[in-house]
């Protein structure tokens, strides 16, 4: 049964069409969120996956003057479509689609920020498709951010009481050490702390910091980054009173039990989402923190070398409905 939610719409961006994204969205038509949801995308290409899979499911035209829960009748999904100028085949992305997708992004985005809709959940899109159309994306999180003059955007996944914020996101490896400043973590730990209170009601975080380099730095004989950039951030959030510890050696930061932090601070990307995926990957949800909306993803990519096979997991796609829904109501 649904939990007690307020009344507005999500919207929901299909993603790559050449992916998963559409068959993601296909299956909420069955779940009980579906009179709630408006998929942003393309009305005649989900239609046809859903031909393709065989899943009944009715397309409703979206008009903005009907009630936020709009009554449906048996697996039905409302749709704001965004015509493609190219149908790909499954596996397949296209250049040519990447302006209309990344206007049914912005769509979205506007939506939310004029109160039409309460959340956006966004299905993945093909960076390197987006890339090759010659427009520059690094992902959702950074377009958003952009889109909603956000400074400090931080990436969140969350698999059930595991929480894991990223301080850099899609980088290089070798820019990180450079990217990572005391003023840029305290930002970062700022936007973490008040979220977790803001988004997730926890009225006085415990978030624990990693460390950049092995063992925190070893003193110093394994790099001093995490005794000049990153113990000065930590101490500065203790004098405010923020619950943290850190810098924290990455490869223990996560074996201590779950209930001594909230939240843990990894410096990059691959340094806390393998432990977050392994822990919940398939039912993971990817929130970004900082923003003047709501934004939850799906834990995965586009999983092209699956599309259209009616084999992907649903699981995550679901769990970033129902997350969002509850991070509106906060």
């Amino acid at each position: 049964m649904r939990p007690e939610i307020g009344s507005t719409r999500i919207a929901v961006t299909a993603g790559e069409p050449a992916g998963i994204g559409p068959e993601l969205c296909l299956s909420l038509a069955e779940t009980p969120w579906s009179d709630r949801l408006v998929v942003i995308g393309d009305r005649e290409q989900l239609a046809g996956r859903a031909r393709k899979l065989g899943m009944q499911v009715e397309i409703v035209d979206y008009r903005p003057d009907d009630p936020p829960i709009q009554p449906l009748d048996g697996p039905a999904l409302t749709v704001l479509s965004m015509p493609l100028p190219n149908h790909p085949a499954c596996g397949t992305p296209d250049p040519a689609n990447a302006d209309v997708l990344l206007t049914g992004l912005q769509r979205a985005i506007d939506g939310c920020l004029s109160a039409e809709f309460s959340a956006m959940v966004t299905a993945p899109l093909q960076k390197s498709a987006i890339n090759d159309a010659g427009i520059e994306f690094s992902g959702h999180t950074e377009f958003i951010a952009r889109q909603t003059s956000t400074d400090t955007p931080v990436m969140l996944l969350v698999a059930g009481e595991l929480r894991v914020a990223l301080a850099s996101t899609h980088m290089p490896l070798r820019e990180v050490p450079d990217y990572l400043t005391t003023d840029r973590l305290i930002s970062v730990l700022e936007v973490l702390e008040r979220d977790l209170r803001r988004r997730f009601g926890i009225d006085r975080p415990r978030i624990a910091v990693c460390g950049l380099n092995p063992h925190a730095g070893e003193g110093g004989h394994l790099g001093t980054e995490d005794a000049t950039i990153i113990a000065p951030a930590v101490a500065e959030m203790q004098s405010r009173g923020i619950q943290i510890r850190g810098p924290l050696p990455a490869d223990t930061a996560f074996s201590a039990p779950r209930g001594k932090s909230d939240a843990v601070l990894a410096m990059y990307h691959d340094q806390g989402l393998p432990v977050l995926k392994y822990a919940g990957f398939g039912t993971a949800v990817n929130v970004t923190l900082g923003l003047p909306i709501v934004r939850t993803s799906v834990d995965h990519g586009t999983a092209l070398d699956i599309a259209g096979s009616g084999s992907a997991d649903t699981g995550s796609m679901l769990a970033a409905v129902e997350l969002a829904a509850r991070l509106a109501d906060q």
